[in-house]
């Protein structure tokens, strides 16, 4: 049975089956708690992704419900620069990597850290 990928009305971002899988796990030890997606000015290309465990949402944050295990509170200011972002986990040799395929990054740096929007 597999699990389809949630993508909120508002296209604001979506998660692929393994993202979710890897962020329910990480918040089954965390009842209550949820996943905080902001962006930070960083790096020679302009943002970083900022991903954090949170208590609750600031009260500007837009919330999306993925399942009813995991919810995911967007910082306001970051929703213009994660518009229609999907959240992928995967596996690189032993690590497991968040890889974020956002459509409006126009250009980033070469070590991956910072992005920019056109």
């Amino acid at each position: 049975m597999s699990v389809e990928t949630f993508v909120p009305s508002t296209q604001l971002i979506s998660l692929t089956d393994s993202a979710v899988k890897h962020f329910e796990s990480k918040l089954k030890e965390k009842p209550g708690q949820l996943i905080r997606l902001s962006t930070r000015v960083s790096g020679c290309t302009g943002y970083a992704y900022v991903l954090d465990f949170a208590d609750s949402a600031k009260d500007d944050d837009e919330i999306i419900e993925i399942s009813p295990m995991l919810n995911v509170a967007i910082a306001a200011d970051a929703t213009g620069l994660l518009k229609n972002t999907e959240i992928d986990y995967v596996q690189e040799g032993v690590n497991g990597v968040i890889k974020y395929n956002n459509p409006n990054v126009v250009d980033e740096c070469g070590c991956g850290e910072s992005f920019n929007v056109g």
